[in-house]
């Protein structure tokens, strides 16, 4: 598949990213999980001048087709890359966020939301991506772990009383999270 068969198969929940960007003007966003850096560039052409995303990326593998297309847009300046454990990286920020999208591996969304949480400003909003998985959140016994992670983290923010929360049946599901 070339990127561009990839953006093609994947242009609503990066149009509504976007748009989410445009809509709430953040200043500070975080990526969780960049992969090809497709979202990433959704989302920073949707930013004013002057903010900035950092997006990070477990598998430094994907590095020089991450900075290749990212080099390329013109919206590079609002864009830092980091490479390894999103655990690890997300302390050393020191940043409050007015958005977190959280694509990575889904058997640390709990852990990733808990860790992001206390960085994320009042009235910032949180995506979590893939939250429908496939349908498989609807099996009876799901075993693989993935699934498992991403039920964990559904009834996670199913009980949790400091935000408000809808899932949006885009793709595979993006789950919006408004930190109250």
């Amino acid at each position: 598949m070339t990127i561009d068969e990839y953006i093609l198969s994947h242009s609503d929940e990066e149009g509504a990213l976007k748009m989410f960007c445009r809509m709430l003007r953040p200043r500070r966003v975080l990526e969780i999980g960049t992969y090809t850096g497709y979202a990433t560039l959704c989302m920073a052409e949707g930013l004013e001048e002057g903010a900035l995303i950092h997006t990070l990326e477990i598998n430094d593998e994907m590095e020089d087709f991450i900075m290749k297309y990212l080099k390329q847009s013109p919206h590079q300046d609002k864009i830092r890359v980091h490479f390894g454990d999103a655990l690890d990286i997300i302390p050393a920020l020191g940043e409050t966020f007015d958005l977190v999208f959280i694509d990575a591996d889904k058997r640390l969304y709990s852990e990733y939301f808990d860790l992001v949480f206390p960085m994320v400003r009042a009235g910032g909003l949180i995506l979590a991506d893939n939250t429908l998985w496939d349908g498989h959140v609807v099996e009876e016994h799901p075993k693989d772990k993935q699934t498992l992670g991403i039920l964990s983290f559904n009834d996670k923010i199913k009980e949790d009383p400091r935000i408000e929360k809808v899932i949006l049946p885009l793709r595979d599901g993006l789950t919006m999270i408004w930190k109250k």
